[in-house]
């Protein structure tokens, strides 16, 4: 809408306003604040432009967010000495230098939704109406799309030389700044999420109860998932000893980590207790982490006078280190694009062709996984299974995308708010499960290591098939917490059931991709054992989840 430079026009352009809002079916509480800021924005812009002249309002979508652009011709004007958003404060007594800094602060605090720019001599207000969460997806999705073209293109027309200069010093470096920044925050989020969580219950006992209901769940679906796994392998069988020609030394360094590395039930669990209180978060040892934080929100809670100030402490924390790392992801198209442009422009297609049936393999019993738990949120809680997937899908897609079920934690909680889930439990569940329900790599596990036993000719029985399941349970939950922990546990499963360690060089090319695949169906697993257990203990709502969402 054109409007001219008078009062007498206002009322056309907030008319126009208000009928944008509606149309795109705006929040009441957002619908409010948008109509005050346009309203003191036209008053702001109409005394810096010229009588009679064009002052333009606009909505504008992009990407699913929904903008309100307002802008006239005119001088650049200092926006910290207006009104807008600061008309009710009353400064009476406070000196001028005082009133600017005030306004200044107040203005930043907005600086998300409300944005001042002045090019060409055309002032604009831009006023954030609706942030899209879908955004970041389609920016990941689009980044995984160009790295798709950029590896191919890379490829083919440089060198083996220039391939691995520009892994070396660009591709790598960025993947791993990102993948550090993640491992820096996941300590403290984890910790605090669960102190902050169990500082909420008035009582150990009812923690005790909701604690054990999410603990036994967990270990029921890793169950499941196991079970899936051996079941579609064996229902398709892929594998032929052909494969074994393309094994080559590119896991000598895994393996060599794997030799090192002992995973059993007994050091699962005495290592749970670290030895100091710096140890677990310089060395990222979830299991370790989670048993602290258990320790602090059940200790809170039984401190008397100081437990009300210390709950109020944690729960700052919590919501900074949250916030933290909703900053920290916002880069996830980067170091997508990055990552997955150097795993398509170094691994040689020979391999990835050999292996297609194991790859479908992996997916379909992913795909059975997801059956599972809308099998088990129908049967236990008589709830649409399908409003879970709807509502969960846009952050499966994130989970997807980061590869990493510690850091798709805030997307995960982000989820069951969604579906009217309390915080009493996905805020134990969620961090949880983000450390021991490991079903996407249960049957990554299963279908790997029947896959490669059947490439090199290995009989499993049942007697191997059950040591199997036992020690995929086990490795699933105390997966060591080091890069490529995946391949790690796998390289440890393949020796017990006397499969030649090199054979991992078949699937590490595409581990990173099967990564991506896991921790999707482990966010989708996380949330739905919480919400299994939050309709069991009465603490969800259940109006909430069956609430359409209107949101873009």
């Amino acid at each position: 809408m054109i409007i001219q430079n008078d009062r007498q026009e206002l009322a056309k352009a907030l008319q126009y306003v208000e009928d944008g809002l509606q149309k795109y079916s705006v929040k009441s509480r957002e619908a409010i604040m948008t109509m005050l800021m346009a309203e003191e924005s036209l008053v702001c812009l109409m005394s810096h432009t010229k009588e009679q002249e064009n002052i333009e309002v606009a909505f504008k979508k992009r990407l699913g967010n929904i903008s309100l652009n307002i802008s006239a011709r005119g001088e650049a004007f200092d926006i910290s000495e207006e009104n807008i958003l600061v008309d009710d404060i009353d400064f009476d007594g406070v000196g001028d230098d005082a009133e600017a800094i005030i306004r200044n602060l107040i203005l930043r605090s907005q600086s998300d939704v409300f944005q001042y720019k002045n090019r060409r001599h055309r002032n604009t207000i831009q006023l954030t109406v609706k942030r899209s969460e879908r955004m970041q997806l389609y920016l990941t999705l689009g980044a995984m799309v160009l790295s798709v073209f950029l590896g191919i293109l890379f490829k083919l027309l440089l060198s083996a030389s220039a391939q691995q200069m520009l892994n070396e010093y660009f591709l790598t470096p960025v993947k791993t700044m990102f993948l550090n920044a993640l491992k820096m925050i996941v300590g403290p989020v984890v910790f605090f999420s669960i102190v902050t969580c169990l500082a909420q219950f008035d009582s150990i006992r009812d923690l005790g109860k909701i604690g054990l209901k999410v603990f036994g769940m967990y270990l029921f679906t890793t169950l499941l998932a196991v079970l899936v796994g051996i079941g579609v392998f064996e229902l398709i069988r892929p594998g032929d000893a052909s494969l074994s020609q393309y094994v080559t030394d590119a896991a000598a360094k895994t393996i060599e980590t794997a030799g090192n590395t002992s995973i059993s039930l007994l050091d699962t669990v005495v290592n749970i207790v670290p030895s100091n209180i710096v140890k677990p978060f310089l060395e990222a040892d979830m299991l370790q982490i989670i048993f602290m934080a258990i320790l602090c929100g059940v200790a809170v809670g039984m401190i008397g006078d100081y437990s009300k100030s210390l709950k109020k402490l944690f729960e700052g924390f919590n919501l900074l280190f949250l916030k933290i790392t909703t900053l920290i992801v916002k880069v996830i198209p980067l170091a997508v694009l990055c990552s997955m442009t150097s795993l398509i422009m170094l691994t040689g297609t020979e391999t990835l062709l050999a292996i297609i049936s194991f790859f479908g393999t992996f997916v379909l019993a992913l795909a059975v996984m997801l059956m599972v738990y809308c099998a088990l949120v129908f049967l236990i809680t008589r709830l649409n299974p399908l409003i879970l997937l709807k509502k969960h899908a846009s952050a499966m897609l994130a989970s997807f995308s980061l590869a990493s079920s510690n850091a798709a934690m805030p997307f995960n909680m982000k989820s069951c708010q969604r579906l009217g889930i309390s915080s009493k439990i996905y805020s134990f569940s969620i961090p949880l499960g983000a450390t021991v329900n490991m079903d996407g790599s249960c049957i990554y596990m299963a279908v790997a290591g029947l896959f490669l036993a059947r490439v090199f000719g290995v009989q499993i029985g049942w007697s191997e098939l059950f040591s199997m399941v036992f020690s995929i349970i086990v490795l699933s939950i105390g997966a060591p917490g080091i890069p490529g922990a995946g391949l790690v546990c796998l390289s440890v499963l393949l020796t017990q059931i006397g499969v030649p360690a090199e054979a991992l060089s078949l699937v590490m090319g595409i581990d990173s991709l099967l990564g991506m695949f896991r921790t999707a169906v482990n966010s989708t697993g996380d949330v739905a054992v919480s919400l299994i257990v939050a309709k069991s203990e009465k603490l969800i709502d259940t109006e909430k989840y069956l609430q359409k969402e209107t949101s873009a």
